[in-house]
């Protein structure tokens, strides 16, 4: 029998009349009872609810203390932050952007809350294709709690993943380094790793103070101007086209100051996808690589034979048979077979007579001058890719008679340009940079400003009536020196093979810039008459840069016919004592 009172175990309420069938009073509750009932019911809520705070607060702290890449995941966050900028941008000298940074969302996965890990790469390679879906499975299978899928993504890509819906799939908010020009400086600017670590070019060189906080909001400077580099590699993919060239490669300094407004070398890689670029496009031709360059050399043996005292500009030399050596022969590419004056020898391009020149000033004597220009030693400048030069060894008699004229010794373009303007600028050798100077810095004097002067005076008649002719261009008085030279092959040189290369100064009057351009492999054409030599296609090529940039720089055209262009540059080259004038 059920107790009274209760019916299954379950209690009654007493019943609300009385025993005379009346209602029962329920005692009376003050408002102040009623106040600490309720204070009391809330200060119960607030400890289970701080309870269970507690208690999640501390499995998310184990979770990414203590779970598999829960530390690299915390630290990930913390330095993606689209708040914080992690590099610096870096522009050129007139402010154009080169590289800044891009938020974008990066994939990853918690695995261990992926449900259908194969079911999910089927769906994720059908939106990101280029996912290998093996490794796919394998790190959704890994019960991981943080594994990167796709860094990176394109707002599309980020839009189609969402869609998916896929459990334990998320983003992450990253820094993506962007270069708005592609590849037009390319070599310079260089490019980072998918963390941003600079990996090449001045992105790696600065990467320290690119990445330092106190530098926020302010961007690198460089020395580049981007409207000459466009129009530098422009015109040298116009030239590689043309002669059917494997690649080729420019630069334009500042003969005063050392800065570099431009450097290009080609084939180049667009440094937003690097990764796909291969090794050659990598290459920096004009930094990193070195030659043996020939003639431009005579630049560099006729300066160093005239500020010796050695040679006189009135000297001369029997150019008419060519030198025997052993096995070695010495000639003339373009023989007048008959006594040449200095000035001819440079403006002829006598190897003959640089050679004999060479020899007068002495072997010890060549390698300190070469060793001042800086041939010697790798050339210091703000990018990591820099290549040594080579030399003699030992630096015999031989060696003397070879390297005045470019061959037996390899250096980069970038050294080349360095010592040209060291030698046009009144003597003082600069280091190249690619920082924007506030004045000229301080630098090493390599000759006298007498054998400046003539040098520029030379230079300057190498365009008017020697190898250089097709460098001309009305109105800015250009000076320069062609340099044409076989490619070593094997043990010896391949005469299909060249080198061209024509190194430029502007104006001459009062050299400001040196314009070299250098072509790898180029062919003769019908318009060249076949001919491949540097005459025929790199002084044509530095002129077109020449005539494009000089409006740029603001150089202004003079008229070369004037009294006061031609007595800046009067030296006459036939006949007895060539006649220079005061500058």
């Amino acid at each position: 029998m059920t107790p009274l009172g209760t019916l299954s175990g379950i209690a009654l309420r007493p019943p609300l009349d009385g025993p005379a069938g009346g209602r029962a009073r329920r005692p009376s509750q003050s408002p102040a009872t009623w106040l600490r009932t309720g204070r009391g019911r809330l200060q119960l809520m607030g400890v289970v609810f701080t309870v269970a705070f507690v208690v999640v607060a501390f499995r998310l702290t184990a979770l990414m203390l203590f779970s598999d890449k829960g530390e690299a995941s915390l630290s990930r966050t913390a330095q993606s932050s689209p708040s914080i900028i992690d590099r610096a941008d870096i522009v050129d000298r007139n402010g154009s952007l080169l590289a800044t940074n891009l938020v974008s969302p990066s994939l990853y996965a918690d695995a261990r809350v992926v449900l259908d890990p194969e079911g999910a790469a089927d769906q994720l390679v059908q939106v990101l294709p280029e996912l290998n879906r093996a490794k796919l499975v394998e790190k959704l299978k890994s019960k991981r709690a943080f594994v990167w899928l796709k860094r990176n993504l394109t707002p599309s890509q980020h839009y189609e993943v969402n869609a998916l819906g896929i459990p334990g799939l998320a983003f992450q908010d990253e820094q993506r380094r962007l270069y708005p020009l592609g590849g037009l400086a390319a070599h310079v600017v260089g490019f980072v790793d998918i963390d941003n670590n600079g990996i090449a070019g001045v992105e790696q060189f600065f990467d320290g103070a690119l990445r330092d906080r106190a530098r926020r909001g302010q961007p690198l400077r460089l020395s580049l101007d981007i409207r000459v580099q466009h129009a530098l590699r422009d015109e040298l993919k116009a030239a590689i086209r043309t002669f059917r060239a494997i690649g080729g490669g420019g630069i334009v300094m500042d003969a005063r100051s050392g800065e570099v407004l431009a450097m290009v070398s080609l084939p180049d890689f667009d440094p937003n996808h690097a990764g796909g670029a291969s090794q050659l496009a990598r290459f920096n031709r004009i930094s990193l690589g070195v030659y043996e360059l020939g003639s431009v050399f005579k630049i560099f043996n006729t300066a160093m034979a005239l500020d010796s005292g050695r040679v006189r500009l009135s000297d001369g030399y029997d150019a008419s048979q060519p030198i025997r050596v052993s096995r070695f022969t010495i000639r003339d590419d373009h023989p007048k077979n008959r006594w040449l004056s200095v000035p001819e020898i440079f403006v002829y391009s006598s190897n003959i007579g640089s050679a004999k020149m060479a020899l007068d000033v002495g072997t010890a004597h060549q390698q300190e001058f070469m060793r001042r220009l800086g041939f010697l030693r790798r050339a210091t400048i703000e990018i990591p890719e820099v290549g040594a030069p080579l030399s003699p060894r030992p630096w015999r008699d031989i060696n003397t008679m070879t390297v005045a004229f470019g061959h037996g010794v390899a250096v980069s373009p970038l050294q080349v340009a360095s010592a040209a303007a060291a030698i046009v600028n009144g003597g003082i050798l600069r280091p190249a940079t690619l920082l924007l100077q506030d004045g000229p810095p301080s630098g090493v004097r390599v000759v006298s400003q007498q054998t400046s002067d003539v040098m520029r005076r030379l230079l300057q008649l190498v365009v008017r009536e020697g190898t250089g002719k097709k460098a001309n261009v009305p109105g800015y008085v250009v000076g320069g020196k062609t340099g044409t030279a076989e490619k070593a092959a094997g043990r010896g040189y391949s005469k299909r093979a060249l080198i061209t290369s024509f190194v430029g100064i502007l104006p001459m009057t009062e050299p400001r810039y040196v314009v070299m351009v250098l072509l790898d492999e180029p062919r003769g054409t019908e318009a060249t008459y076949n001919f491949a030599t540097a005459g025929w296609n790199a002084a044509p090529t530095a002129a077109r840069v020449i005539a494009r940039i000089a409006p740029l720089l603001g150089i202004e055209a003079v008229d070369e016919a004037s009294p006061e262009a031609r007595q800046a540059l009067d030296l006459s080259i036939n006949g007895g004592r060539p006649r220079l004038a005061s500058f």
